[in-house]
């Protein structure tokens, strides 16, 4: 038994790298976890990979920028298990360009995912674990948010992502609610093996610890959050790089 026995989370973004990492680890720890992710084909993907591992873990699919698709997830999980214990926000996506050639579109986009995606399933998740007096909401923001270069949306998505975290915990407190962010480094994802081979050596140069880190670095810490054993913290923004914002 894990210490996240019998507790249903609810990890947005997971139909593959971080979140599907994020998913695994919970589910290793006895939560039973609902994916959610914009490519239904993709979460089934998931789950069928999972199904012969006893881990307990379905899916559901949804845009979490549009409010009523985040309403329907949330009842839905509400109706099939009867509670929502864990959040976790890690749906997000970048389009990157410089601050001069960014486009509407490019800002627009990346705020309604990262920024208004998180305050949507944020609020929604509150409104029920307010009623039990008890929960865990974890929001991934990045290293990000300080600011990077050709990032100007991602950037203030991600330190939105940060000030809405530390409300969330001031107004959530009395309800024994936690809220807390992570702030992963250069984790070893699909994504990131795109780069090209001299990116990938660039930002391994800059951690300290040596290399990049990997879904179970960040799964760790937030299996450590959403338990009991961390009861006591929320506000906080933790980051998860091997030093590399030293």
């Amino acid at each position: 038994m894990g210490r996240l026995s019998d507790k249903v989370a609810i990890v947005t973004g997971a139909a593959r790298g971080l979140g599907k990492g994020i998913a695994e680890k919970l589910s290793n720890e006895g939560a039973k976890v609902v994916i959610v992710d914009l490519n239904e084909e993709a979460c089934r993907e998931v789950v069928k990979a999972f199904s012969d591992q006893r881990y307990s873990i379905t899916s559901y699919a949804a845009n979490i920028a549009k409010q009523d698709e985040v309403k329907n997830l949330f009842n839905y999980v509400t109706d099939e298990f009867g509670t929502v214990d864990i959040l976790v926000n890690n749906a997000g996506i970048n389009k990157d360009s410089t601050l001069h050639k960014m486009s509407m579109e490019q800002w627009q986009q990346v705020i309604d995912v990262n920024l208004t995606g998180t305050f949507l399933c944020t609020q929604e998740a509150a409104i029920r674990m307010k009623e039990k007096g008890t929960g865990r909401i974890i929001s991934i923001s990045s290293a990000s948010w300080l600011g990077n270069f050709g990032q100007s949306n991602y950037a203030a998505s991600k330190a939105g992502v940060v000030g809405l975290t530390k409300t969330a915990a001031k107004e959530l407190a009395k309800n024994n609610i936690t809220c807390n962010a992570i702030c992963p480094g250069f984790i070893d994802t699909d994504m990131t093996r795109g780069v090209p081979d001299e990116v990938w050596e660039q930002m391994i140069s800059k951690i300290p610890m040596g290399r990049a880190g990997t879904p179970s670095d960040v799964g760790n810490m937030i299996s450590f959050l959403a338990s009991d054993e961390a009861s006591y913290i929320t506000g906080e923004v933790i980051n998860v790089g091997g030093g590399m914002v030293l």
